[in-house]
């Protein structure tokens, strides 16, 4: 008779072809946009191997994709303390760190993750917006140049427009316009600018990431004027972030494309139209 009244679980440890099966699954919803199946797939992971990096990688990814930046960020340092040579893992952080303004850890991340793997497209991209923020643009070049030789269909290198070109895309977008609109918009200041301010960045909740605003509309929109309130009816500008438009098209064509609806989008603002409008209208 054994002396011991509570014996050892003497059963075998997880299999990892089960791992195996949850990751494949989860990393399949996630590319299918079923987002909570890919979550629930990595908590099940997660809960037969707590530490493994990459099911806590693939959690981030999750969060990622659907803005939950602080669960992101969490599951991507969690898996770079497990495996501090996981490249992916350090890129993705540096990107959350970026999403929050947090600019020297997302220097210290990118580079990490370029030092584990300069392979990587992503932290090349990453470094790029860090040094857009400080104006560097040539710098920005160079690591955009990096992640295009390493990645073209994923980081294409961007096109360029010269100031002139945009302001003809927008004054032939202005054109297609009905006579009211235009001269409404006779009274609203269109700017040009390289990459979004901080300031700008604030307002936006959830967070984004500095490179992913390609414009912004700043003012009282037109049902918001109001004779009661003569704040409303100070003149409202609507801005738009050049490179930013330019990392997100891969050729000339689509860059004068994005950049009209881009335009149209902020028109849409002014009229006051909300996000769902424009999504239905093809602006989003």
């Amino acid at each position: 008779m054994s002396k011991d009244n509570n014996p050892k679980d003497h059963s075998s440890p997880p299999d990892m072809h089960i791992l195996d099966e949850l990751l494949d699954h989860a990393e399949l919803a996630l590319e299918n946009g079923d987002l909570q199946t890919a979550l629930e797939g990595c908590q099940r992971a997660l809960d037969s191997f707590p530490r493994n990096p990459d099911a806590l990688f693939l959690m981030a990814e999750c969060y990622r994709e659907i803005d939950h930046v602080d669960q992101a960020l969490d599951a991507y340092r969690r898996c770079v303390l497990i495996d501090s040579h996981y490249s992916a893992a350090w890129s993705g952080l540096g990107l959350m760190h970026l999403v929050l303004r947090q600019t020297e850890e997302a220097n210290r991340s990118f580079n990490r993750a370029i030092r584990e793997d300069p392979s990587n497209p992503e932290p090349w991209w990453g470094r790029a917006m860090l040094r857009e923020r400080r104006h560097d643009f040539d710098g920005a070049d160079r690591d955009l140049a990096r992640a295009a030789r390493l990645d073209p269909e994923g980081y294409p290198y961007p096109a360029a427009l010269a100031d002139n070109e945009v302001e003809q895309i927008v004054q032939s977008a202005i054109a297609d316009l009905h006579p009211a609109l235009q001269e409404y918009l006779g009274n609203v200041a269109i700017l040009l600018d390289e990459v979004p301010s901080d300031d700008i960045l604030e307002q936006y909740d959830p967070p984004v990431l500095p490179g992913e605003l390609l414009g912004y509309f700043n003012g009282a929109s037109l049902i918001e004027r109001s004779f009661d309130n003569p704040w409303s009816n100070l003149p409202s500008a609507i801005m738009l972030f050049r490179r930013n438009l330019q990392r997100y098209a891969t050729n000339k064509e689509q860059l004068v494309d994005e950049l009209r609806t881009t335009f149209l989008h902020e028109v849409g603002h002014f009229l006051g139209l909300q996000e769902e409008d424009l999504a239905e209208r093809g602006l989003d």
